[in-house]
Formats: structure tokens, sequence, C-alpha cells
């Protein structure tokens, strides 16, 4: 039982951190393995409770906790959790709570395709000067689509004899 929530422990302990080994947690890791295994109940066990059996197992002025340190944390949470029962049996309803747990990602934003994006992101309804951005297949042009392309000649736009004024001259 204790390999199980040694592998727990080391799953929790890199979740959401790139440069952690997994060998040592954050206090918002630990609190989210009591959340996500059901030892931090709302009721007997809450949030606050959690934080401050972190800061009593940490060293002094440490941020994480070892593997060690974690257990002795587990084991004054399952005695809050689980009242009446023996040390021995606190931890093994602990440690299976914990068996086979994976960091959960529920909540996790996610790309929204409701009835306005659809809407408001198929080009083949798009009217007027909007149309121009886009080409047949629906793919954006770009800048070329965006913005009116300057005519540079030196000419008034609506000047009819653009390209004369050579002729005249000679």
């Amino acid at each position: 039982m204790a390999s199980e929530a040694e592998k727990t422990f080391h799953r929790f302990a890199a979740f959401g951190e790139s440069s952690s080994s997994g060998t040592e947690m954050n206090n918002k890791n630990f609190s989210k393995l009591c959340k996500d295994c059901g030892i931090m109940d709302g009721k007997t066990v809450t949030s606050t409770d959690v934080d401050i059996v972190f800061s009593k197992v940490k060293a002094k002025n440490a941020r994480t906790i070892t593997f060690q340190q974690f257990k002795e944390a587990v084991k004054e949470l399952g005695q809050k959790r689980f009242k009446g029962k023996s040390p021995d049996e606190v931890l093994e309803n602990i440690y299976g709570l914990m068996e086979g747990k994976d960091p959960a990602t529920t909540g996790a934003t996610k790309a929204t395709t409701v009835g306005a994006v659809d809407r408001l992101t198929d080009t083949s309804k798009y009217t007027s000067t909007h149309k121009e951005r886009f080409d047949e297949s629906g793919k954006g042009k770009g800048i070329a689509g965006r913005e009116e392309m300057t005519d540079n000649t030196g000419y008034v736009s609506g000047y009819k004899g653009s390209g004369t004024y050579d002729k005249k001259t000679k």
C-alpha cells in the first residue's frame, strides 16, 4: 500500500511543475492531492486543516515536503478524517483513498464551439467589405484582405487621366 501511495505522491509532486523531479511536493500540489483523493472532505478535514498540517511538517524555511514528511502529514490528517480508528487502520484507509489516483484536470479551459462562436467564424455568411478578407475556401487573405492597398502613383483617386502627364509635356 505504501508503494502505491509513494507513486501517487510522485505523480502529484510533479504535476504542473515542469522543473520538478517529483521528489518534493509544494503546498499547492499537497492540497490538490488531498482534494482529488478525497482526504479533504470539507467537513472533518478542510483546506485550512490541510494548510496547517503542511506548515507543521515541513522544515522551517522550506517550501516543499519530502515523502517522509508527507507520511507524517497524512497520518495527522487521517486521524482527523477517520476518528476513533487505530493509527494502522487510519493509514490503511488513507492509502486506500490515494491508490491509483492521478492529478485531475477537470474544469480546465476548453475551446468553445457553441452557437454564437460558430456563427461569428463562418466566413460564408460575411457580407460587404468583410467578405473581401477571405478567399473561396474561407482562409483569411491577411493584410491584403484587411487594408485598401494604396496606389502611390501620385494621382488623385478620381482622376481619369492617370499616366497621361508624360504624353502632354513631350
